[in-house]
């Protein structure tokens, strides 16, 4: 259901969440220890544009902001409330919320749930109280809130990640964590940022139905330990992947891991069987790991998407060239065949040593210049829908100017090129600056290829989907 504000009759109520003009944060602290501090500072270093209220019965200054003993005595209206304080003091801090106006709030708190009976029937009455009022929920027990797009960070995470176009939800704030520590480490961006927690009102298929609809948003990964309504999940997800790639890690495949499910966010876990086959059914791509979780990731928010499934290499290394071969056909992706005029021109371009098939073999003493003149000929190539680039550190590798030479070409190329630099210490340097020119690297051949395969997967998907609709579209003119 849909509460619009007053003042905005055609804004979402999940708005209110990303864009708010205004947050209270209530039970903000005064101490730099506790979480009420870490709230607004985050919201304070992030530079937030709209006022921030901190409220404590203390009174006084918090990070130079004044401290309102109650909800009522914020002079300006609240959109978004930030509740922090003991589980069962929520509901009061929601009453007080709701009175004032407020349009939507992130119940950090634990102890509802998760921990048992007693706190499932105090999470009832924090929802039935939302709802009162009209006030949409996200948690309780989560991490929080971010949207890049519009420098709100209403969390406790670390630190702010950098603004792509990727949303991010999940049902666990550890693993939360571990997905911004991991965007900061790879440079990988996100627009939005949700750690769901119990889903005592907002679940992961609202979310997929508004960010369906966001234009800051072209990719949505999920961490699921359960889903709330198959029926709803299964018809928000088909409306996303009509037109953006959604990754799902959903854990609790077996007996014990469903219970462990439940005991951590007191979340029922689906039946893994029935999950893998709503997930086919839908488009969703599923990740096995967080490694895939985040390969995945990295790939569809890069790549452009495939026409097919035939894959160029280009190696420097004839070992990484059979193991990336091995690989290709064990996902059930094709080795592409080179055209003649290809050929021609790799023959041209590379020494008489190297091999113009395809793995194409620049040898191990390509330096940029060779790898510059192997890409433009494999991705000119119209046989050619994926390319793999293979990298090992050899007496004469250009770690740093073959990446400026790959970023060149990924730049101007309407097909996905993924990269392989091998090794550690040497290849460092060069693998950042492709994370940071929104290049997707991988460390081994394997993890480039799975990666690839989704990539095509979808890119099926899509196609098939297009092509369902276009009959009902003809009759329907």
């Amino acid at each position: 259901m849909t509460y619009p504000h007053r003042d905005h009759p055609n804004r979402h109520d999940l708005d209110y969440f990303f864009a708010p003009r205004s947050v209270a944060v209530v039970g903000a602290s005064h101490n730099p220890q506790k979480l009420g501090y870490f709230l607004m500072d985050n919201l304070l270093r992030e530079r937030f544009p709209g006022p921030i209220y901190p409220v404590n019965p203390r009174g006084g200054t918090i990070l130079g902001l004044k401290v309102y003993p109650a909800v009522q005595e914020i002079p300006g209206p609240v959109d978004l409330a930030v509740i922090a304080v003991p589980a069962p003091l929520v509901v009061a801090a929601l009453e007080e919320c709701g009175r004032k106006g407020a349009r939507a709030a992130v119940v950090i708190s634990a102890g509802f749930k998760e921990t048992g009976p007693e706190g499932a029937l105090r999470e009832q009455e924090v929802a039935a109280t939302a709802r009162r009022y009209g006030i949409r929920l996200v948690g309780p027990n989560c991490l929080g809130v971010i949207d890049t797009f519009h420098s709100l960070n209403a969390s406790f995470a670390e630190a702010m990640p950098e603004r792509w176009e990727v949303a991010v939800m999940s049902q666990s704030g550890a693993m939360a964590t571990a997905i911004l520590d991991w965007s900061r480490w790879t440079d990988v961006g996100f627009s939005k940022f949700v750690s769901l927690g119990n889903m005592a009102d907002v679940t992961e298929a609202e979310l997929l139905e508004y960010w369906a609809e966001d234009r800051e948003t072209n990719v949505v990964v999920g961490y699921l330990e359960g889903i709330s309504n198959g029926r709803h999940f299964m018809e928000a997800a088909r409306r996303l992947t009509r037109n953006k790639p959604l990754v799902i890690m959903k854990v609790g495949r077996t007996a014990a891991g469903a219970r462990a499910a439940s005991s951590h966010t007191g979340t029922l876990a689906t039946v893994d069987y029935v999950v893998e086959a709503a997930f086919r059914q839908t488009g969703v791509v599923r990740a096995e790991t967080m490694e895939e979780l985040f390969d995945f990731t990295r790939c569809f928010a890069y790549s452009p998407l495939p026409r097919g499934d035939r894959v160029a290499v280009v190696t420097n290394a004839g070992g990484p060239g059979v193991m990336a071969t091995d690989a290709i056909d064990r996902v059930g992706l094709r080795l592409a065949t080179l055209l003649p005029q290809t050929q021609r021109l790799l023959i041209g371009a590379l020494p008489e040593a190297a091999s113009v098939q395809n793995p194409v073999d620049v040898l191990g003493d390509a330096q940029a210049d060779r790898y510059d003149a192997a890409l433009g000929a494999v991705v000119a190539d119209p046989g050619v829908d994926c390319v793999l680039v293979l990298l090992t550190p050899q007496a004469m590798t250009e770690p740093e100017r073959t990446a400026r030479t790959i970023i060149s070409n990924s730049r101007t190329a309407d097909k996905p090129i993924l990269v392989v630099y091998m090794g550690g210490v040497a290849v460092e340097r060069g693998r950042h600056m492709l994370e940071r020119a929104r290049v997707p690297v991988y460390f081994y051949p394997e993890r480039a290829v799975r990666a690839m395969a989704v990539l095509v997967q979808y890119a099926r998907y899509r196609r098939e989907t297009e092509e369902l609709a276009a009959p009902a579209v003809a009759r329907a003119g």
